[in-house]
């Protein structure tokens, strides 16, 4: 690229509802996408079907939201990551934010760009790991927005970044800080259990790279932390009557509680920061059902956030990609 231009830099991201009145409509946005659902009896159906199932589950959706202040707080932490990373890349490289199915979306994005006169890009998904129902989409998405509003918009494609060494030594140290919150007579036999967002089995069978990309993380992430360590893996946030990804999260809580071991650390191993999965799901039902069946510690390791050694790795990450196009 010409280094003597502004480079755009775009993340992309899910998004979530930036209130309690969006999350229906941010449900039917999500349940319309065909890269993630897509319905035996093709399109024709795919919108009724998101409209009936988004009036349905946004009372308990709207719940969980209420439980972490009523509100996602993915766009915040989105929003410093790609500013915290330009800022480390310098003054020709302008960051943009691209999410799935909520403002600001790819077509604010793209037209933003072309209004400021940016006409290269890099596009860096916040997905680590690919799977056509996120990344993929994501991709397709932006892919329209540029047809549409700046097709004279060249742009390159960081698609993942799984086994990225400084991704890699930032979860690691999240994972270390986590496993120092245990007393040291019993830190050793804590069971760093990594939880994945599971996807339907059925992506898996025909071929989606995400369990290998994800288990690499995960090898990648113990061989530094200590392969001594106890360590599992399982998936979490299933929804909808079809075969998921096992083993599921719940279910290896059940299983080391009825194995007696001293406590687990959850690692939010897909995810780049915090939002309903980390704050709601693993901090509120996880944690309440840990208790339950009586496992005798529970924690959870920080997310990777805005942190310093994170935004260096991806800053190392877009520095290395835009070496490549040179």
């Amino acid at each position: 690229m010409n280094p003597d231009k502004p480079t755009g830099l775009v993340v992309l991201n899910m998004g979530g509802p930036d209130s309690l009145s969006a999350v229906r409509p941010f449900l039917y946005q999500l349940f319309s996408d065909r890269d993630l659902i897509q319905l035996p009896a093709g399109a024709l159906l795919q919108k009724p079907f998101a409209a009936l199932i988004s009036v349905l589950r946004a009372p308990k959706v709207r719940l969980n939201y209420a439980q972490i202040g009523g509100a996602s707080p993915q766009l915040m932490w989105t929003t410093r990551q790609v500013e915290g990373v330009a800022r480390e890349l310098g003054p020709r490289v302008r960051p943009f934010v691209a999410m799935r199915y909520w403002a600001p979306r790819a077509d604010e994005a793209v037209k933003r760009m072309k209004a400021d006169g940016i006409d290269r890009a890099v596009v860096l998904s916040l997905y680590p790991h690919y799977t056509g129902a996120t990344t993929g989409s994501s991709l397709n998405d932006f892919a329209r927005a540029v047809q549409k509003h700046h097709p004279g918009l060249q742009y390159t494609i960081i698609r993942e970044w799984y086994d990225w060494p400084g991704y890699l030594d930032a979860l690691a140290n999240r994972v270390r800080e986590g496993l120092g919150r245990f007393h040291e007579m019993v830190r050793d036999e804590v069971t760093v259990l990594f939880s994945a967002h599971a996807l339907p089995q059925k992506f898996i069978d025909r071929g989606d790279p995400y369990l290998a990309h994800v288990q690499a993380t995960v090898r990648g992430v113990m061989a530094r932390v200590g392969e001594a360590q106890p360590w599992a893996l399982a998936f979490q946030s299933r929804s909808g009557p079809v075969q998921w990804m096992e083993p599921d999260t719940v279910d290896e809580i059940d299983r080391l509680a009825a194995a007696g071991a001293p406590g687990v650390l959850i690692v939010p191993v897909s995810f780049v920061s915090d939002h309903i999965e980390t704050l709601q799901e693993i901090d509120f039902e996880y944690r309440l059902h840990a208790e339950k069946v009586g496992l005798p510690r529970f924690e959870r390791s920080p997310s990777l956030n805005d942190g310093p050694d994170f935004i260096k790795a991806l800053a190392g990450l877009v520095a290395t990609h835009l070496e490549t196009q040179a």
